[in-house]
């Protein structure tokens, strides 16, 4: 059928049209509303051909640029302006300038009727920070960034304002800018506005004082104590000390009523310190801020003052539970230092209950990933509402209590996280793991981190110094601390030997210390006895010990199964056998192949248990030969638990032990670190262990954390803890220690890293000093009483007279200053002197030396008897001195006057003579002379004349000649008696003593070129400037004690600052640039990782390379495999080890005492090989078998990989190099699979 093609319509025309809808044949009938709009096209779809697309850019070229009438070669300004009429664009300048809208900085409130609530009006009122964000402020007032931001917070955000963090300081606000001027307030005022003829008048007017109102209360509050008020203190006396309570509403009528001039002084200094834990506001008070709790005062009223707890138990609290539970209602924070097994988990889940009652939130933080796993499923099933926040796992982040790893936390209190608005606590479970060298750092920051409003809730094993360290926390928080500790183990420990080898000596075990703490040496010899027994003739001729530590396979093999037999005979199960090798630990269960120490019924259960747990797997996973392994040990009921066992394994392992099917487990020190699985009996295979650098006997704390596992509360009477005796018994002086020593004390392992110093940089508030000042290692800086003493000393300067050092007495300051550098170093050589072999020999019977104590000066002495106590020798001298002052009265000499006079003591009447026992630093001088003296008949001649009837006998012929020699040697001698040289005659050669001995001469010879002394007023005007100069350097002292120049840290601050510098990570100014702002984003090795990101070393890399090549940063272990890689790979490594070697160059040309070699030598490139494979698909059975390294470590530096993967990811975005953002996303998606991430038992 042809087309009718109409002629287009006319003015005339009806504006209808009919449509053809398709190939349908059905037809539509168009109206048009408005002339001006052209027709519709008659059909949707044209007839025979099928639609095609039509190219846009194709039908712009034809249009526009291929169209003569469009471009014609003349006129080009119409054709612009027919374009311009086509595209029909409307010019809006405006939207170029975009901005956000500012804040409003009013809002509106409602005034309401006070007593009947009514509305009446609404004002308009302003607001405050109203253009606070993320980006330029640390106050909690600021505005919620972006909600994809809100959990882990963001690297450009500020954090929020730390706790107990000053504010700006004084002297940063006074330091005033050029354009500020100071305004006197009283004087000089201008009256009258510039162009207005009158002004304001300032005088002070004779205003009339009304008088303060006067009623009863105001009369009753004047009163100290008034019986009107005691009802109050009865309701108000749940958790307040009633004196608080009595004063509390008395000081707030007073303010009602304006009557502040009444209340007494009394009652202010009282009332100073307000409900919550602020610090007092008299400052002279020397505050603790750690309070201990005595735990055996009881808690009768514990249900009286918590009548609806927010948690129940089903048994009976502690009193030490109960205390916390106390401190806790009254939002307080505590440490609890409990021993294991006494429940501190009890005060973590009342926190956890408190901050869900009142809609806030609570952080549990662990040192160990197992242990976060295992906490939130106990938590979990306990209260539900419970989120976990590890590495690789990110489970309903929006519930009220998270549970994460420290560094988590760290980082989300950096990035300005909006979880840390909500927060109401944090707890840090197992804080000894402050003493962890590599990871101790990240407790002390988020402990300073924390903002004012989180109460702080540590729990950890016993340690010895729990106040000294509370005391540091509250300190840098300003908050008090309340130390709570138990007394003893609810479950007591009996701690035995055990030298049985075979079914005959099977039940040799001897009490070492019984349950009350009493180490029995009876015991220790019963053991020594039984083991003499059993060695051979010569060993008895040559004594117990044993020459090597030492056993073989099948020594070993006897042992365990003769004390195994014994305990389970006993009914001495669950044991835990800590064994410090992971090997060992692998050949002693091995080794136990013939034990069968289940039922049938336990065998069931363990074999349901066990597929149930692994049906997760693939296939070819459950056949690893390690799972088969402990497949058949676990239905025996003996399983193994260390770092080279597999995670989903261990899990496995720790849920059946803690249902008690595992009978025997043995375990590295691990275990007993974090997770919570007491057992009945603790066996130690060895009390040696080998700590990284070499052998050594365990340490107190670790024995006490170990051996703490036995005993499981309510089930045992007493835990048993068993040390075996292997090769020989251990040194009773090592047990002893061991068992009783006291354990390891808290100690700061705080170091500058350089995300720390570049997080802080880029925060213009926050300081790195700050951070360094507030660390645990520099808790012993007492600041506060330092200032107050600075205070006192400052006055004490203004108040001196002034000095008057005009004409002869000008150069007094540099003479005192001579002096004084004279007598420093005088006093060191002296003590150079005193202290070696030479000195002291010459310091013999008869030797004259120069005495300058209280009682005399520059007196000659000789030496007549030398004390043999090597600690605090002394010396028996006859000194001269005046007639009647031989009892040491009346002869007060200046203390300056020796150093600008060395003549000898010369008596001005007849010469007598004292004899006295002089310590080292009595003794000024040791002459080049010697007497010959008697010293006996001195010293009985001058004893014996001390009693009261010889008292008027003459002094013998001995003691006449020794003091007519002395006197003869002072008056032929005026300018002093030649010294030994310490260098030439003593033959003292160190550096020290040679620069001191020659700079003493020249300090000597300088002091006579000096003018002031010829003056008559020198000595009062020396007495004037030596009082002032002692002022003055305590308070330089002091300055430099407060300020921070006396940091520990400062100098190796300064040098990491100078690498990240050169680097350009860090301007000047100190400003952090972009390599920089990169570096903060990465948690470990972030200038290497930064260097290669810049360096371009990963882009070339296929994404499995590139995971393979960064595997040397969570790999730390020596293998003996090589690895076989590609040469890429190859190219890779070197590029890495070279960039490496320049930054340890660079950080040790900066001053930073490791050396480069070092700094390389920590990456290892072990796994390369495996993680290549891995990330290329292969099975993990087969990646097994590429390398020594055990499965348990393979799998965990695996996980490690994916989270470093995660981190450079982003560092990528911020660089906008997205090509390699995505290609570590493929290398991320290729690790992450099958066995290695498997999800853990504990969070299903």
């Amino acid at each position: 059928m042809d087309r009718i093609y109409v002629s287009p319509a006319g003015p005339m025309d009806l504006p209808l049209s009919l449509l053809e809808m398709g190939c349908s044949g059905r037809f539509e009938l168009i109206t048009h509303a408005s002339p001006d709009q052209p027709l519709l096209p008659q059909s949707t779809l044209p007839h025979g051909l099928p639609p095609t697309n039509l190219s846009l850019e194709r039908e712009v070229e034809k249009q526009f640029l291929r169209d003569a009438a469009w471009l014609p070669i003349h006129d080009t300004d119409l054709a612009f302006q027919k374009f311009l009429k086509v595209s029909q664009r409307e010019v809006d300048v405006d939207s170029l300038i975009n901005s956000a809208h500012s804040a409003l900085h009013s809002g509106i409130s409602v005034v309401r009727d006070p007593t009947s609530g009514m509305l009446l009006d609404f004002t308009e009122v302003l607001l405050e920070n109203t253009g606070l964000s993320a980006k330029n402020s640390l106050s909690l007032q600021r505005q919620p960034g972006p909600p994809s931001d809100s959990l882990r917070g963001s690297n450009t955000n500020y954090p929020f304002h730390p706790g107990g963090m000053e504010e700006l300081s004084l002297e940063q606000i006074k330091k005033k800018s050029d354009l500020e001027e100071d305004i006197d307030f009283e004087n000089d005022l201008l009256k009258v506005p510039p162009g207005l003829k009158a002004g304001m008048d300032f005088t002070d007017k004779e205003a009339k004082i009304a008088k303060p109102e006067v009623n009863l209360m105001s009369l009753l509050s004047t009163l100290e104590d008034i019986p009107v008020l005691q009802p109050v203190v009865a309701e108000t006396e749940e958790g307040k000390e009633p004196e608080e309570a009595l004063l509390l509403p008395r000081t707030k009528s007073l303010e009602d009523l304006g009557v502040k001039d009444v209340v007494s002084s009394s009652t202010l200094s009282k009332s100073g310190k307000d409900g919550k834990s602020k610090p007092k506001e008299n400052p002279e008070e020397n505050e603790k801020w750690a309070i201990p709790v005595d735990i055996n005062a009881p808690c009768d009223d514990f249900y009286k003052r918590i009548p609806n707890p927010a948690f129940k138990w089903p048994f009976e609290l502690d009193v030490f539970q109960k205390q916390a539970v106390l401190k806790l209602e009254a939002h307080e924070s505590v440490f609890v230092a409990a021993h294991t097994s006494a429940g501190k988990t009890v005060v973590a889940e009342y926190a956890i209950a408190l901050s869900q009652k009142h809609m806030t939130r609570t952080i549990y933080t662990s040192p160990i990933k197992a242990l976060s796993n295992q906490k939130f499923r106990d938590f979990k099933t306990t209260f539900g509402d419970v989120g976990l926040l590890t590495g690789d796992v990110q489970l309903s982040p929006e519930s009220s209590c998270l549970i994460m790893t420290t560094e988590i936390l760290r980082s989300m209190l950096y990035n300005g996280s909006e979880v840390i608005r909500d927060l109401e606590w944090v707890i840090f479970d197992e804080v000894h793991y402050i003493n962890d060298a590599e990871r101790g750092v990240v407790w002390e920051e988020v402990l300073i981190m924390l903002p004012d409003h989180v109460s702080i809730i540590l729990l950890s094993a016993t340690v010895p110094n729990a106040v000294e360290f509370s005391e540091w926390i509250g300190r840098i928080k300003k908050k008090h601390i309340y130390v709570i500790s138990t007394m003893k183990r609810p479950v007591p420990l009996e701690h035995y030997l055990y030298t049985g080898n075979s079914t005959k000596t099977q039940t040799e075990m001897h009490l070492l210390m019984d349950a009350t703490g009493n180490f029995l040496t009876k015991g220790y010899y019963a053991a020594v006895d039984s083991k003499k027994e059993r060695t051979s003739k010569h060993a008895q001729s040559f004594g117990t010990k044993s020459t090597s530590h030492n056993t073989t396979a099948s020594q070993d093999r006897s042992v365990w199964l003769t004390l195994l037999h014994f305990l389970s005979k006993r009914q001495q199960t669950p044991v835990v056998a800590f064994t410090f090798s992971r090997t060992r630990c692998d050949d002693n269960a091995r080794s136990l192949d013939s034990m069968d120490m289940t039922t049938s019924i336990e065998k069931a259960e363990i074999h349901s248990f066990f597929q149930k747990s692994l049906s997760r797997l693939r296939g070819g996973d459950r056949q690893l030969p390690q799972i088969l392994l402990m497949r058949d040990l676990l239905k025996k009921g003996i399983a193994v638990h260390h770092s080279g066992i597999l995670p989903i394994l261990k899990e496995v392992i720790e849920m059946l032990f803690s249902r008690g099917l595992v009978k025997v487990l043995f375990a590295t020190e691990t275990f007993a670190m974090g997770v919570n699985m007491p057992a009945r009996t603790v066996v130690f295979d060895s009390i040696r262990k080998h700590d990284g650098s070499g052998f050594r006997n365990l340490l107190p704390g670790e024995y006490i954390q170990m051996a703490g596992r036995a005993g499981r509360r309510g089930l045992d009477a007493t835990g048993t803890v068993i040390i075996l005796c292997k090769a020989g018994v251990h040194e009773m002086a090592d047990l002893h220690v061991m068992m009783l020593g006291k354990p390891t004390i808290l100690q700061s392992q705080f170091r500058l890293t350089y995300t720390m110093i570049l997080n802080l940089l880029r925060v213009e508030a926050l300081r790195v000093t700050d951070m360094m000042r507030r660390s645990f290692s520099e808790s012993h800086r007492d600041t506060r009483s330092h200032e107050k003493r600075i205070g006192k000393l400052k006055q004490m300067v203004s108040s001196l007279p002034s000095l008057d050092i005009g004409g002869q007495l000008s150069d007094m300051l540099p003479y005192y200053h001579t002096v004084t550098e004279l007598r420093t170093t005088t006093e060191n050589l002296q003590c150079a002197i005193l202290e070696s072999v030479n000195g002291l020999k010459a310091l013999s019977v008869g030797r004259v030396v120069v005495v300058n104590n209280k009682q005399h000066f520059n007196a000659l002495g000789v030496i007549l008897q030398v004390s043999n106590d090597a600690v605090n020798r002394s010396f028996t001298a006859l000194v001269t001195c005046e007639k009647g002052a031989e009892d040491g009265k009346g002869n007060n000499h200046q203390a300056f006057r020796h150093l600008y006079n060395t003549a000898p003591f010369i008596p001005e009447g007849p010469c007598s003579h004292t004899v006295q026992k002089l310590k080292l630093q009595d003794i000024s001088a040791i002459t080049v002379k010697t007497l010959k003296v008697i010293p006996d008949r001195i010293i009985d001649n001058y004893s014996k004349r001390q009693q009261p009837r010889f008292r008027l006998d003459p002094p013998g012929q001995a003691i006449s000649t020794a003091t007519q020699e002395l006197l003869r040697l002072a008056e032929a001698n005026p300018n002093g008696i030649a010294a030994l040289d310490p260098v030439n005659d003593l033959q003292l050669k160190s550096v020290n003593v040679v620069e001191d001995s020659m700079r003493l001469r020249v300090l000597q010879n300088s002091l006579r070129e000096f003018n002031c002394i010829h003056s008559p007023m020198f000595a009062e005007q020396f007495a004037r400037v030596e009082e002032r100069m002692k002022v003055q350097e305590e308070l330089d002292r002091l300055l430099f004690l407060v300020s921070d120049q006396s940091l520990s840290l400062l100098p190796e601050y300064h040098q990491r600052i100078k690498v990240l510098q050169s680097l350009q990570y860090v301007d000047i100014g100190g400003a952090v640039q972009l390599k920089g702002r990169v570096a903060c984003q990465i948690s470990s090795h972030e200038l290497l990782l930064t260097e290669l990101l810049f360096e371009n070393v990963l882009s070339p890399l296929a994404p499995e390379e590139s995971a393979a090549l960064l595997s040397c940063l969570v790999f730390t272990q020596k293998t003996q495999v090589e690895p076989h890689i590609t040469s890429t790979l190859q190219e890779g490594i070197d590029r890495v080890l070279s960039v490496a070697k320049r930054i340890g160059e660079l950080q040790r040309e900066s001053g930073i005492p490791q050396t480069a070699e070092e700094f390389v030598g920590q990456f290892k490139f072990g796994l390369t090989e495996v993680v290549y494979c891995w990330a290329r698909g292969m099975p993990f059975a087969e990646i097994a078998q590429l390398t020594d390294v055990q499965e348990g470590t393979v799998v965990r530096c695996i996980q490690r990989l994916d989270e470093v993967l995660k981190e450079v990811r982003q560092a990528a975005r911020i660089v906008g190099d997205s090509v390699l953002g995505s290609k570590m996303e493929k290398a991320s998606l290729a690790i992450r699979r099958d066995i290695v991430f498997t999800a853990s038992l504990y969070t299903h």
